[in-house]
């Protein structure tokens, strides 16, 4: 029983941490992505 909970524990913090890094990469994407374009808008 207490393995179970210990687990549970384990996956919710996983999928938080994985969630945040993907706000975080989304970010940085977006930035990214402008870049492309204001170098392809730009010839």
């Amino acid at each position: 029983m207490e393995l179970i909970l210990v687990l549970k524990i384990f996956f919710i913090i996983c999928v938080i941490v994985a969630l945040y890094a993907i706000i975080r990469n989304l970010d940085i994407i977006k930035i990214i992505l402008i870049y492309w374009k204001d170098l392809i808008f730009r010839k």
